[in-house]
C-alpha cells in the first residue's frame, strides 16, 4: 500500500501539469484572439493607407456623392455604386426576410422534429454552396425570366437588371438567415409557450404574442448579419446584375455595386494613375460596413444568450 506521504505527492504534481496546462490553453487561445482582431485592423490599416493618395486630388464629398465615374480624367464618383450596392442588397432582404421568418417560425414552432432535421440538412447544403454556382443559375435561370417579365410590363430589358441581381442574391442568403432565426426561436424558454397555451391561447397566438415578442432582437439581429453577408457578396451578382455605372431607376436597369467594381477592374490599376486607390475606398466602404452591421448583430447575439443564461 502506498504512503499517504507518496499520494499527496502524486495528486499535487498531476494537478501542477494540470494547472500549467490550463495556463498554456488560455495564453493560447488569447494569443490567436489578439492575432485575429490584429488581421482585421492590419487590413484596415491597408485600405486606408491604399486609398489615401485619392483623398489628395478630390473632396470626401465628391468621392461620396458624385456619379462622374471617369478614371482617365481622375473623377472617381462612387455614387452609383454605393447606390447599387444598397439598392440590391435591400431588394434582396425586401424578398428573403419574409420567406426566412415564414420558413424559421414553421420549422421551430409546427414541423416535426425528423422534419426539421432534414430540412436544416437540406438548408445547410443550400449555404455551402459556391456563389458562382448561383450566378451560373441566375444568368440561365432568372435573367430569362426577369427579361420576359420586362416585356410583358413595357419595359426594355436585357434581363442583366437590379432585379435579376436581387434576386440572386435573395436565394444565397434565405438559408443564411433561417439557419440563425430557428436557432433564435429555440432559444426560447419552454415553458413560456406552455403558460400561454395553458391560459387558453392557440398555437398561433403563443407564438405571436409570446415567442416573436421574446425573439425579436434575435430575429432582428439575424436579419442584420444577413444583410452584412448580402452587402458584400461579388460573384454571382457580378454575373446577373449588368454591371453599368450608372443610378438605377427602375428594377429592370442594370446595376453596378461595389464588389463588382472591384472585382472587374483590379487588373486595371496599374496602368492608370489613382486607379488603385479608387478601387482601395470602394473596399475600404464596404469593409466598414460590414464590419458595423456585423458587430451590431453578434452584439445583439451575445446579449440574448446572456439573457437567456440569467
Amino acid at each position: 500500500m502506498m504512503p499517504s506521504g507518496n499520494k499527496q505527492f502524486i495528486i499535487s504534481r498531476l494537478s501542477g501539469g494540470r494547472r500549467i496546462r490550463e495556463a498554456l490553453a488560455l495564453v493560447s487561445g488569447r494569443l490567436v484572439l489578439i492575432l485575429i482582431n490584429a488581421l482585421a485592423l492590419l487590413i484596415f490599416c491597408g485600405l486606408l493607407w491604399k486609398a489615401a493618395p485619392l483623398f489628395g486630388i478630390i473632396s470626401v464629398s465628391d468621392w461620396l456623392f458624385s456619379s462622374s465615374w471617369h478614371p482617365m480624367k481622375n473623377q472617381f464618383g462612387l455614387f452609383p455604386f454605393i447606390v447599387g450596392t444598397v439598392s440590391v442588397t435591400l431588394l434582396a432582404m425586401i424578398i428573403a426576410v419574409p420567406v426566412c421568418l415564414g420558413a424559421a417560425i414553421y420549422l421551430s414552432e409546427y414541423a416535426g422534429r425528423r422534419f426539421r432535421e432534414i430540412a436544416r440538412w437540406l438548408i445547410d447544403i443550400l449555404a455551402g454552396i459556391p456563389s458562382v454556382i448561383y450566378g451560373l443559375c441566375g444568368v440561365l435561370v432568372i435573367v430569362p425570366f426577369v427579361a420576359f417579365l420586362g416585356e410583358l410590363m413595357g419595359s426594355t430589358t436585357t434581363g442583366y437588371s437590379l432585379l435579376a441581381g436581387g434576386l440572386v442574391l435573395a436565394v444565397m442568403v434565405i438559408p443564411f438567415i433561417i439557419s440563425i432565426s430557428v436557432e433564435v426561436l429555440r432559444m426560447v424558454p419552454d415553458p413560456l409557450r406552455e403558460c400561454a397555451l395553458a391560459l387558453g391561447a392557440t398555437r398561433w397566438e403563443t407564438v405571436k404574442y409570446v415567442v416573436l415578442k421574446k425573439a425579436k432582437r434575435g430575429l432582428l439581429a439575424a436579419v442584420v448579419l444577413g444583410f452584412a453577408r448580402a452587402f458584400g457578396e461579388t460573384m454571382a451578382v457580378l454575373m446577373v446584375v449588368g454591371n453599368v455605372a450608372q443610378v438605377p431607376v427602375s428594377l429592370f436597369d442594370p446595376a453596378y455595386p461595389l464588389p463588382a467594381l472591384i472585382a472587374n477592374n483590379y487588373g486595371e490599376v496599374m496602368s492608370i494613375p489613382l486607379y488603385d486607390a479608387a478601387l482601395m475606398s470602394a473596399a475600404l466602404i464596404l469593409m466598414l460596413v460590414v464590419g458595423a452591421f456585423s458587430l451590431t448583430a453578434h452584439y445583439t447575439l451575445l446579449k440574448i444568450g446572456e439573457t437567456v443564461d440569467s
